[in-house]
């Protein structure tokens, strides 16, 4: 049952890293781009939040006693598109949502995916998501209790 919670965790964690860390650089981006200040725009204080949550969920996910599958899903989703990208950056490119006939949120979370992508930010993510599924004891079960299973014999 770990493990399932753990999928779930994953699937998750990848969405959130995907979509709101691609929207909310997008928007940071623009920001900086523009010279607007943080809080003459809120926009732009709604997408600092969104990196803190998902850097909140990402740090749970690398230190916190859960599944591996957690860090596992997001780390070979993550480190699968940059070989791609670093293979054939079109079919990379081709992959993120930028079709004009979709949300214009949806859009800019699609540039925002290929601006993390191009930079390496999600290269680097996904190594740093993969370490914790080398480690042995993110594996194994919580500690049990041995002194319930055998009892003191007194002589």
């Amino acid at each position: 049952m770990r493990h399932f919670f753990g999928l779930l965790v994953g699937v998750l964690l990848a969405a959130a890293l995907l979509f709101g860390g691609g929207w909310a650089a997008q928007e940071a981006v623009r920001g900086a781009a523009q010279n607007i200040e943080p809080f003459k725009d809120s926009r732009i204080l709604i997408a600092f939040g969104v990196l803190a949550v998902v850097g909140l969920l990402l740090g749970l996910v690398l230190v916190g006693r859960m599944s591996p599958l957690a860090a596992f899903v997001p780390s070979m989703a993550l480190l699968a598109w940059t070989v791609v990208y670093a293979l054939d950056v079109s079919r990379a490119a081709g992959l993120a949502p930028t079709a004009t006939s979709l949300h214009k949120e949806v859009v800019q979370a699609g540039h925002g995916m290929l601006t993390l992508l191009s930079t390496g930010v999600y290269g680097m993510l996904g190594v740093a998501l993969f370490l914790p599924v080398l480690m042995p004891s993110r594996w194994a079960g919580p500690p049990q209790d041995d002194e319930d299973e055998f009892e003191e014999q007194g002589y």
